[in-house]
């Protein structure tokens, strides 16, 4: 009986001739996205212009008597809240040299600061136009704080103006995959 035997030859790869088609390079690490030194900076001004906002409204005595301002406060304090979580997971990713570019990671900071920068700039908005109101149409801001209500306001907006430019590093990584 003739019976051949199995021999393995190892076989090289073809060298590549097509120059039309280079292989797409990725960059995963660029500034701004999670895990850089730009993400950990605007995640740090992102929690500070939020605590800082919710803590100028929050020490006026009559901002609870008015509904966009309460929901100022909410906002920003889940604003806050998120960033310095956020801002955590970017000190860890920096000091142990991990990159953050996994897909469930990315859609949940995608997600995450989608919202919560919405209901910042939404607050803000609101806060605003009631502060027109109570400055500009009523004239009755010698009766309340308008100086701390104008000001948590512009400080909810630098938040949020902190907060967008994450979301949008973070979404166009997402739609880039």
């Amino acid at each position: 009986m003739n019976v051949s035997h199995a021999s393995v030859h190892p076989v090289e790869d073809p060298p590549a001739t097509q120059v039309d088609n280079p292989p797409r390079v990725r960059m995963d690490d660029i500034e701004g996205m999670p895990g850089t030194l730009l993400g950990l900076a605007l995640r740090f001004f992102q929690f500070l212009f939020a605590a800082a906002s919710l803590s100028v409204m929050a020490t006026t005595s009559d901002f609870p008597s008015v509904t966009a301002f309460c929901y100022l406060v909410a906002a920003t304090g889940l604003q806050s809240l998120w960033s310095l979580a956020l801002a955590t997971v970017d000190v860890y990713a920096i000091m142990v040299k991990r990159s953050l570019q996994n897909r469930r990671l990315v859609s949940l900071f995608a997600i995450g600061d989608g919202v919560t920068s919405t209901l910042t700039f939404a607050a803000a908005c609101a806060s605003a136009g009631i502060t027109v109101l109570i400055d500009n149409d009523l004239n009755s801001c010698s009766q309340n704080h308008c100086v701390q209500f104008e000001t948590s306001t512009a400080l909810a907006f630098i938040s949020w103006f902190a907060a967008l430019p994450s979301f949008l590093f973070n979404f166009w990584s997402l739609a880039s995959r």
